[in-house]
């Protein structure tokens, strides 16, 4: 069999992780098999529907790395991939249903339809929905009351006393007794616009769809797109509905837990390649004792039976331990490349969102290593490295000290770090540290103590990047002015309190 399956989502919002993971496993599936994964927008939800929110499905999936073999801006046979461009479709085939007595015409008015689900709700009614008053219209009244101009929906004419089963690749065997299904659904709206259970099996039909993996959310509408399969005559793709994904307190994944939609992680600063990674693992299993793989790698390995049924859990903790194997796989340049974004927005190189000039994009680069193991967001990084590119504010006075020291002390450190600047902006780690192991012995002091001050000195900070690597980035001379500035501030200090 030709996989053919697709990614349907209503372009009413930005691209939340549930939706993603929904269109990755539809990807994987279709390339694991050698087939072809649809974009499809069903954008019949006019109110909400807003062209920003297709921009950025698009910039999403790109960025992301997936990419579709037909769809709205690519085209393919089954074009066009756009709902609201398929309306004559839809409306031929409801047509067809209403002629058939399939469905009927129901001329309830909003303000009845409102009335009844008040009244059912007062009342506690155990039944809701839709009373099924127009289904018992004799067609006559029907056509007459539709050819003098009334406004109408079609609605399915859901068989009673009947159930509806179907088998989920997951799940197995579902059946639904039809009374407990939602009552004679709309299948066309009084303005001509199809619903969601029309629009959608149609298209699935049309377009040659052969799997439908999505949410377990959607399960109670597979009945009606069951029966609509079966009132067409058509044969019904196989359905696999994927296990929710819920935040660490068990429930659905909302902004109540942290970020959601996709941009927000790209915001934070997360790579496209750990978000891929750990949205997989939703879910799903691979290679017993592996975590990380390559989209190429999840593909070759994905199948249906190695889906769960249980709910995934998003643990915000693990998609940053991701991302953060990702980051440290990358070669120093590929880091700057990826973070130089987040790097002009905090005004790293003058204004937000200047860019770097020749000598500031080498230091970017050069200092990779240095933070390449302690981040695990790219928007962590310009903060970190700043005093690389203007000299940083000096801090208080007690941060210079070491423990059960005082302020001389402290100046006597710097002046004896300041001797060892030299030689630690050409030697390598190693031959740093024994320098200055060398130099500690010899003044009789604690090795912490004497680079301590310095330290702070330099990077402003007592925690910050390697010590070394920062000398021999800044180079001598403008580590030296540092240690001269904060000298200086200190013996004022001095003064001062004398």
């Amino acid at each position: 069999m030709n996989i053919r399956d697709r990614y349907a989502p209503s372009p009413t919002g930005l691209q939340h992780i549930g939706g993603i993971r929904t269109a990755l496993f539809n990807y994987l599936l279709a390339q694991s098999k050698q087939g072809d994964f649809i974009l499809r927008l069903e954008d019949t939800d006019r109110n909400r529907f807003d062209p920003s929110f297709v921009q950025n499905l698009y910039d999403t999936f790109r960025w992301l790395g997936i990419q579709w073999d037909e769809g709205p801006d690519i085209g393919g046979p089954f074009a066009p991939y756009v709902q609201s461009e398929r309306f004559a479709l839809y409306q031929d085939y409801a047509l067809n249903l209403l002629n058939r007595g399939r469905a009927y015409r129901c001329f309830c008015s909003t303000k009845r339809l409102e009335a009844i689900r008040k009244e059912r709700e007062s009342a506690h009614a155990a039944a809701i929905g839709y009373d099924r008053h127009c289904r018992y219209l004799s067609p006559q009244e029907s056509e007459d009351r539709a050819d003098s101009g009334e406004a109408f929906t079609i609605r399915l004419k859901i068989p009673l006393g009947e159930s509806t089963c179907f088998e989920d690749q997951l799940l197995g065997r579902i059946e639904w007794r039809n009374e407990d299904l939602n009552p004679d659904p709309v299948l066309l709206k009084s303005d001509g616009f199809p619903t969601y259970h029309l629009a959608n099996v149609v298209d699935d039909h049309v377009m040659g769809i052969s799997h439908v993996l999505r949410a377990q959310e959607w399960l109670p509408s597979t009945p009606l797109h069951i029966i609509l399969y079966h009132f067409f005559g058509w044969k019904e793709p196989e359905f696999c509905h994927l296990p929710m994904v819920m935040g660490p307190d068990g429930k659905k994944l909302s902004k109540r837990h942290g970020a959601t939609s996709v941009d927000e992680f790209r915001r934070q600063g997360y790579l496209p390649e750990a978000l891929i990674n750990y949205v997989a693992l939703l879910g799903a299993s691979y290679e017993e004792g592996r975590d990380i793989y390559l989209l190429a790698e999840l593909a070759a390995r994905f199948s249906i039976d190695k889906l769960n049924k249980a709910p995934a859990i998003f643990d915000y903790k693990k998609l940053e331990w991701f991302n953060g194997q990702y980051i440290r796989a990358k070669t120093n340049e590929e880091l700057a490349l990826c973070a130089m974004p987040y790097a002009q927005s905090a005004g790293l190189f003058g204004n937000p969102d200047t860019q770097p000039d020749a000598d500031q994009e080498k230091t970017f680069i050069a200092a990779m290593p240095l933070i390449k193991e302690r981040v695990t967001l790219l928007s962590e990084i310009p903060a970190k490295i700043a005093y690389l590119f203007r000299e940083p504010d000096l801090p208080d006075v007690e941060d210079f000290i070491p423990r059960k020291s005082d302020l001389a002390t402290a100046i006597t450190l710097l002046m004896s770090g300041k001797e060892l600047v030299e030689d630690l902006s050409r030697f390598n780690d190693a031959d740093g540290e024994r320098l200055a192991k060398e130099k500690a012995e010899k003044e009789q002091i604690k090795l912490g103590d004497l680079l301590m001050p310095l330290r702070v000195a330099i990077t402003g900070s007592r925690v910050s990047p390697p010590l070394f690597g920062s000398i021999r980035i800044l180079g001598a001379q403008k580590s030296m002015d540092r240690i001269e500035h904060a000298i200086a501030s200190l013996h004022s200090r001095v003064h001062k309190d004398l």
